[in-house]
């Protein structure tokens, strides 16, 4: 027994020479339970509420008229002729475009980098598909820290430099489009 132990404990000596400890804390990414919890890196999540409401409403008249003439008249002894041309030109036209927009959605997206004066710069996208039809939201902009509740979250109406696409694909959008040969038309301009 005595031999054995004499044998086993420089073992156990050189088995705890190379043992280093490391710690589990980490400065960079620590976070106490009382932290809060908003988007401040690269990387970070934050959703966007997007509502956005818009409108706009154009009209125009218009009215113009043109008459022109020329009139000739030539006279010799034994007979008299005359001849009279009468150009008039009338245009009138009227236009009006109305249109009204509104999107909610609700869109997480990824701070992709923090801009010199402490903004977030913020990028995502959403792929929603239902019955074969698609929609597809993408967001990107800048987001002031002090924007962000605290909930981590932002209206769309505060991002700065907000690029917002909305685009629907499917049968439902195909039958929005006109057909064909009236594109055809309008590209000649005969529609």
């Amino acid at each position: 027994m005595r031999v054995a132990f004499r044998f086993i404990c420089p073992l156990f000596l050189l088995a705890a020479l190379p043992a280093s400890g490391e710690s589990l804390y980490r400065d960079e990414s620590f976070q106490s339970l009382t932290a809060d919890r908003r988007a401040y890196r690269i990387g970070d999540a934050l959703t966007v509420l997007v509502v956005e409401n818009s409108s706009a409403q154009s009209s125009a008249d218009t009215s113009t008229e043109k008459r022109g003439g020329v009139g000739i008249a030539v006279t010799t002894q034994s007979d008299e002729k005359r001849g009279n041309i009468d150009l008039t030109e009338t245009f009138g036209g009227k236009g009006k475009i109305q249109r009204t927009g509104r999107l909610l959605a609700t869109l997480t997206v990824s701070v992709t980098a923090i801009a010199p004066n402490g903004d977030l710069v913020v990028a995502g996208s959403q792929l929603i598909e239902v019955n074969e039809e698609k929609q597809h939201i993408q967001l990107e902009g800048r987001v002031r820290p002090i924007d962000v509740t605290e909930t981590n979250t932002v209206l769309s109406s505060r991002i700065a430099e907000a690029k917002l696409s909305y685009v629907g694909y499917g049968l439902l959008g195909e039958k929005q489009r006109p057909g064909i040969l009236t594109r055809f038309l309008s590209w000649l301009r005969i529609l």
